[in-house]
């Protein structure tokens, strides 16, 4: 079992964690609310969201990221919001000469679309309330890293790393960080679709200094750490947690 969070931190600030179904959103509720704050959960599956506000007491909104309209909605009518965590993914895995149209553009709609749409109803909500907010959007290693039978995937991550630091250049005067965090594999139910063939686990392994994949728990306190006040002059970064990956 772990071991409870005793860090109160958060407490009296509202959080809103996108894709928090499961991974690494699932993790990053649990842990910011363990710290005290108000968490609203937003996900595509009812169920998920279910056992999650029974497990932690978060507020749920059950919305599908991949409409832009209804996303827009959905952010706009749970604000006012202190601190957003864009966590919401999905990858589907075809080779670069047979990546779909269709495919493309899903996993921007998710992946890079909404954390634009939710960031800017957030960000208007703290520039309007006058609050030094903070938002983290959840990128990955393949941002750098080109993956075979991933060209939408890695393309969406790369384009969330770039509108980060655009994000954190224009909302800065507001008093507004924003980051981002760039996990290696990280063992959650998406990683599976990925991952679960050892042919194709083993290479990746292999890079890996530290010799094992990523937890969510792991990735989630590196999230709370960009949002706390401990990252106050922290903003615009990419923060790898890849065990030692990019430094091979």
């Amino acid at each position: 079992m772990p071991t409870p969070d005793r860090n109160r931190e958060l407490t009296g600030k509202t959080a809103l964690v996108t894709g928090a179904g499961k991974g690494i959103g699932r993790a990053t509720v649990q842990l910011l609310a363990e710290r005290g704050a108000r968490v609203v959960a937003m996900s595509r599956t009812h169920a998920d969201l279910q056992t999650l506000a029974e497990e932690t007491g978060c507020e749920t909104v059950c919305v599908d990221l991949a409409d832009a309209a209804a996303t827009r909605e959905a952010a706009d009518a749970v604000q006012p919001v202190d601190l957003l965590v864009n966590c919401a993914g999905i990858v589907e895995l075809q080779p670069f000469l047979e990546t779909s149209i269709e495919a493309f553009d899903a996993i921007m709609a998710v992946n890079l679309k909404a954390a634009m749409i939710v960031g800017q109803s957030c960000a208007r909500s703290m520039i309007a309330r006058g609050v030094h907010g903070s938002i983290v959007n959840v990128s990955s290693l393949s941002a750098t890293v080109g993956l075979p039978r991933h060209a939408a995937y890695c393309a969406s991550k790369a384009a969330l790393v770039a509108l980060t630091r655009v994000m954190a250049v224009e909302l800065g005067p507001h008093g507004i960080r924003v980051n981002t965090v760039n996990p290696v594999v990280t063992v959650t139910p998406m990683a599976e679709k990925a991952w679960s063939d050892p042919a194709k686990s083993a290479p990746m392994l292999a890079r890996i200094p530290l010799n094992r994949f990523v937890q969510p728990l792991e990735v989630a306190r590196r999230i709370a750490y960009l949002l706390s006040d401990g990252a106050a002059m922290v903003s615009g970064v990419s923060l790898a947690v890849d065990g030692g990956f990019q430094a091979g």
